[in-house]
């Protein structure tokens, strides 16, 4: 009866972060995942919980993850990005370029005061790439310890609520110092009219409707399909490879079912894949003592730190030699750094919605390589401690 009503709990709990998110701009500002995370972490500093619910929350952790990922991946749409044009690629690149040399400049750096450094380069290119959830992900593919990982999130999200603040108020005139303007193009309305239809993605309204609510409970069955199938070739592996290949299995069929038009085009399955990662967040905080986190060493910290920012410098650099303009630059770190949802609030800032559609897939590809990119990462790097 416990564990039913623990689960029961967390889905119900995070059904209401999401629902006053929604309809709360302050709570909406904040967002839902940092919300689940601290009423996560009080619940779990407070022991408020019975005995035995970290089977339960284990559970919840392992299960939710891989059904997200799928959803998060239906909607990926590659034929508009392969009619990107050439600049948006070359500016993705670079912003791949500056995340993977950062990360590996911090783990020389951090790699002896840094607990498995090289799993924490892992999750911070993944992040980096994608969005939190790769992090996630990348946290099970790679059996990352609870308290490191929820110190990780919390410095990720502290630096890079400093980042955005930086890129919304004075980052276009900073960037205008160093790399050329934006060049507007005659399609820039027929973008603006696109995005109309694309910014919902990010909204739980309507989601209740008849017809978002049954084919987003059907896009919840592919998942799951997936994910059993993930497992299955999990049972046919190595014990100490079976995580991984869950996951990146996972990631490559969800890829694979974007591309069948009736998937691709189910409404809402991106925002029930998010609710999901805010039950994750909220189980896997509530299993973490703040009091234990902050004994860990203030290196992670630092770690973090070179990975945004220093993927931005050289992401700068490398734009001012490839002739990037500002505003690209700006709106591809968006995408890499803090994942699709926050285009619209950047491109507002930089007004100029020419590059939301761009940037949205770009994010959107980053969801897709950053679980291979972190677990390879991960990999390298650790033959190296």
């Amino acid at each position: 009866m416990v564990p039913a009503l623990l689960i029961l709990f967390y889905l119900l709990a995070s059904a209401l972060i999401v629902f006053f998110c929604n309809r709360f701009k302050w709570m909406n500002n904040v967002g839902a995942i940092l919300w689940a995370y601290g009423i996560g972490l009080v619940i779990g500093s407070l022991h408020l919980l019975p005995e035995g619910s970290v089977k339960v929350q284990s559970s919840i952790s392992d299960i939710t993850v891989p059904l997200a990922i799928p959803l998060l991946l239906f909607s990926l749409d590659f034929k508009r990005w392969v009619k990107l044009a050439r600049v948006t690629f070359l500016s993705m690149l670079t912003a791949l370029a500056g995340v993977i040399i950062a990360i590996t400049i911090g783990f020389f750096i951090f790699r002896a005061g840094v607990p498995d450094a090289n799993k924490v380069a892992g999750m911070l290119s993944g992040v980096y790439t994608g969005g939190t959830p790769n992090m996630f992900a990348l946290k099970t593919a790679l059996s990352v310890d609870n308290n490191l990982f929820i110190l990780t999130q919390t410095y990720d999200m502290v630096i890079c609520a400093v980042y955005l603040m930086l890129l919304i108020s004075v980052g276009q005139r900073l960037f205008h110092l160093v790399l050329p303007r934006f060049k507007k193009t005659e399609a820039a309305d027929k973008v603006g009219l696109e995005f109309e239809q694309e910014a919902e993605f990010d909204s739980f309204t309507g989601f209740f409707r008849k017809d978002n609510f049954w084919p987003a409970t059907g896009a919840l069955g592919v998942a799951a399909i997936i994910m059993a199938i993930g497992v299955g070739a999990m049972e046919l592996t190595p014990r100490n490879s079976k995580m991984i290949v869950v996951i990146l299995t996972i990631t490559t069929l969800g890829l694979g079912a974007s591309f069948i038009p009736k998937i691709n085009q189910i409404k809402k399955s991106f925002q029930l894949g998010m609710y999901l990662i805010v039950v994750f967040s909220m189980a896997i905080a509530s299993m973490a003592d703040i009091k234990m986190l902050f004994t860990m060493t203030n290196g992670l910290f630092f770690f973090v730190f070179i990975a945004v920012f220093g993927s931005l410098v050289i992401q700068v650099f490398l734009s001012r030699l490839l002739k990037i303009d500002a505003d690209t630059t700006i709106i591809t770190s968006t995408a890499f750094v803090f994942s699709p949802p926050f285009v619209p609030v950047v491109a507002g800032a930089l007004k100029n919605k020419e590059v939301i559609i761009s940037g949205i897939t770009v994010g959107l590809i980053g969801y897709a390589i950053g679980n291979y990119l972190g677990v390879t990462l991960s990999y390298v790097l650790g033959l190296m401690m």
